[in-house]
């Protein structure tokens, strides 16, 4: 049974004019999930470029250059409900040079839908998006063989893209990967089953994307609540009440569980949960509540509450794949605040390990520059301990930020390893 609330996160990517914002269009446009007003003003630009019928790629494209371009820079989030589901896509840039925005599109999705031209197979790009969502940790992968009216709907075509995807993604960390042959300009395989291709017996994309599995993709094992704040209403009601308030980063936390505050390592446990006036049995991913201890213990923002008996670990040395995502380079031992869940220190980047080559994917060792769209494997040295898990294990505590004082940017994004 599926939970109609449910909400899956899914990215698109795919090289220069494969056909992405085409095929987020033709997705909205088919299930209906475009308003009048944004209908008509498509409708008439279209006109005015002398396009036959609407043009599917504006739905997406919102920046003025873009439009004026024809492509994708930014990351354009949008967000749809089917009866069965609520989506939110992230349709970020094929160019090299915007890597850091597929990055960032890419981080909380469920899925990552790697779009591929009919005409041209797997290319460099193709491999570059396969490893980022490899990298990511993204539970699911569809890739999308699009423009297959261009290639007179072959069952050849698609099957030989198909053996040289598996080729790639057979030495890369992906669960879960499944293909569609489609042509979003026509509508085959994207709302509606295509007629054009009978041979092709899965499901249309937005079948797929209602009907996949992903409870599971969340951590229910490992329970983490990082500590946001400390609740104190001192008011007649609740006198004495102290409540630790967060949101459940993974696992499940129940009444009566021994638990162990970190980094200090206090033990106590949980009398009571609170979820605004409702008092719970237990708490879990991706809930925001208040926890109630049997014990008084000084606990502030940045400690993080675990199951006395599955503890992360705490450290001040952390290797980490870093994507570098500002125009200035790194400065070598330079200090910036680390963000990881509720918890902020300063640190320092230590030693570049390797960095990665994006056109070749190969590593490249004894550079230690860090610049623009750099993913690189870098030892960081915080000025406290962490309380981490590996991000291959749990994203939300596997995952940091870097802040640069100065200026207060956000420099890097990265996963711990």
């Amino acid at each position: 049974m599926l939970d109609n609330n449910q909400l899956l996160r899914f990215t698109t990517a795919g090289s220069v004019d494969d056909g992405k914002s085409t095929l987020i269009g033709r997705l909205l446009y088919d299930s209906k999930s475009i308003f009048e007003d944004q209908l008509q003003a498509i409708e008439n630009t279209s006109k005015k470029r002398g396009h036959a019928g609407v043009d599917l790629a504006l739905f997406t494209d919102g920046l003025k250059d873009e439009r004026e371009q024809g492509i994708t820079i930014d990351v354009a989030y949008r967000y749809f409900t089917t009866p069965k589901r609520k989506f939110i896509i992230a349709d970020t840039p094929g160019h090299i040079q915007y890597t850091r925005n597929m990055v960032t599109g890419a981080s909380t999705a469920n899925v990552a839908t790697i779009l591929i031209d009919a005409r041209h197979g797997v290319i460099e790009q193709t491999k570059r998006h396969a490893f980022i969502a490899s990298l990511l940790n993204i539970p699911h992968v569809i890739v999308c063989v699009n423009k297959m009216d261009l290639v007179d709907y072959s069952e050849d075509v698609f099957n030989d893209i198909v053996s040289q995807f598996e080729q790639i993604s057979s030495k890369m960390l992906i669960k879960d990967v499944r293909f569609i042959p489609m042509s979003a300009l026509n509508g085959d395989n994207v709302v509606n089953r295509s007629e054009n291709m009978t041979w092709y017996q899965g499901s249309p994309m937005l079948n797929m994307l209602e009907t996949m599995h992903i409870s599971s993709d969340v951590n229910k094992v490992d329970a983490r609540f990082p500590v946001q704040t400390v609740l104190r209403p001192q008011n007649d009601t609740h006198r004495d009440y102290r409540g630790y308030a967060g949101r459940v980063a993974s696992g499940v936390l129940r009444v009566g569980d021994e638990i162990t505050v970190m980094p200090s390592g206090f033990t106590s446990v949980i009398k009571a949960i609170n979820l605004n006036d409702q008092e719970l049995k237990e708490a879990f991913a991706p809930q925001s509540v208040s926890i109630q201890l049997e014990d008084d213990i000084d606990i502030g923002r940045g400690d993080m509450i675990v199951r006395s008996n599955n503890k992360p670990e705490a450290s001040q040395d952390i290797e980490v794949m870093l994507c570098w995502l500002n125009n200035t380079p790194a400065k070598p031992r330079a200090k910036y605040t680390i963000k990881h869940t509720s918890n902020d220190q300063k640190a320092m980047i230590k030693d570049v390990v390797y960095k990665i080559d994006i056109e070749s994917l190969n590593r490249v060792e004894g550079d230690d520059s860090l610049s623009m769209n750099d993913i690189a494997k870098v030892k960081i040295r915080t000025t406290k301990p962490l309380m981490v898990d590996t991000y291959r294990e749990n994203r939300f505590t596997g995952s940091i930020i870097l802040v640069d004082d100065s200026t207060n940017e956000t420099v890097a994004a990265g996963m711990i390893v």
